[in-house]
């Protein structure tokens, strides 16, 4: 494992958290991040996969290596809420709520979540519509490794810079067909359809991708222009759109991305950002002695499971909070926040340790990745 990386995955998770528990409205950048990482991950066990294994083993091993990472533990969750709706239907208690989720299950369990939060008939349920990003990452898998395995060596660089360049062609081109209002089965709301489309993202993978084989020149100075020019220019843009900045915690790119054309470019932005910290982590080895602070790195390591865990855990200890103990918004915020993260983490643990740790310990006996003599 790169040393870091599981720091910035609990960085990544921490920011999904913020904006869900309404404390940082950037935080929905979190996911940006994910999905940068990735991109870098994934394309280097590619490309390493690639110069070692026959075409069969190549696909053979990558889909079965990542079906042991990613299907256990999303499929347990599903039944196990399809299963705690069912009781609480059963109870009388949100039975609307209850049903809300059952109705919308089969797009999970086909992880096509994003087409239908895209359109028209979608109405969010905290128990599911995050695993829209799970989605495109699982279209990540079915499209890239093809790519990968089809492109020569030396037609590596223009194929992930044709891929950065496509990113903002397809929300450009998405939005005008959302724009049009031609087509009535889509989301009414342009910005959030185009967030939630597959290809709306290839720019963040791809920025990953490149940094697996090339170098990016003077990343540190980058980045620190970049700190300065990301916020600039999106609290800049909100001013000269509506006269002030309302949200000063969203630095001027509120989810969704909307006017002044920040679906186009905004998402570029953001993504070249978390490219370069993702730079100058793995090969400046910037911050590294931070983010591998064990508590942090413990909780990259249980990421992927406190991102399935935690919007259902927004949604309940909200009820508890402000319904079931009648504790006022300002006040009941803190423990809304603190107690999600307390049973994100631990159910997290739970399942790390007794379904994650034993299934992934069986990559390597059944999906070997070491070239026999």
């Amino acid at each position: 494992m790169i040393p870091g990386l599981d720091g910035l995955r609990a960085i990544a998770f921490l920011l999904v958290l913020g904006v869900h528990t309404d404390y940082f409205l950037f935080g929905w950048t979190g996911v940006l991040l994910f999905f940068v990482l990735s991109g870098f991950l994934i394309t280097d066990i590619l490309l390493r996969m690639k110069e070692t294994l026959a075409p069969q083993a190549f696909f053979y091993k990558f889909y079965g290596r990542r079906f042991l990472r990613i299907f256990p533990l999303y499929y347990f969750y599903l039944f196990l809420m399809l299963g705690v709706t069912a009781v609480l239907i059963s109870f009388e208690y949100r039975q609307n709520y209850m049903l809300l989720y059952q109705q919308q299950l089969p797009y999970g369990l086909l992880y096509i979540y994003n087409f239908f939060h895209a359109g028209a008939q979608f109405v969010e349920s905290r128990f599911l519509t995050h695993f829209w990003s799970l989605s495109v990452e699982e279209q990540f898998y079915i499209v890239w490794p093809l790519i990968i395995f089809l492109t020569p060596r030396d037609k590596l660089k223009p194929v992930f810079l044709a891929a950065i360049l496509a990113g903002p062609l397809f929300r450009a081109l998405t939005g005008l067909v959302y724009n049009s209002a031609a087509f009535p089965f889509l989301f009414p709301n342009t910005a959030v359809g185009v967030y939630v489309l597959p290809f709306s993202h290839i720019d963040a993978f791809a920025m990953g991708a490149y940094m697996t084989r090339f170098e990016i020149p003077k990343a540190r100075l980058q980045l620190l222009a970049m700190a300065f020019l990301l916020p600039a220019l999106g609290l800049g843009t909100e001013y000269f759109l509506h006269g002030q900045v309302e949200f000063v915690s969203s630095l001027g790119y509120q989810y969704p991305l909307g006017n002044g054309l920040r679906h186009i470019w905004g998402y570029t932005l953001i993504d070249y950002t978390f490219l370069l910290v993702i730079y100058c982590v793995v090969r400046e080895k910037m911050w590294v002695k931070w983010l591998e602070w064990p508590v942090l790195s413990y909780l990259g390591k249980i990421s992927y499971g406190m991102y399935v865990y935690h919007f259902a855990f927004t949604w309940f200890a909200s009820r508890v909070v402000y319904d079931l103990w009648a504790i006022p918004f300002g006040a009941g915020k803190p423990l809304v926040l603190v107690l999600t993260f307390a049973l994100t983490v631990l159910a997290a643990s739970l399942t790390y340790r007794w379904l994650e740790m034993p299934l992934l310990n069986l990559k390597d006996r059944y999906f070997s990745l070491k070239v026999k003599a």
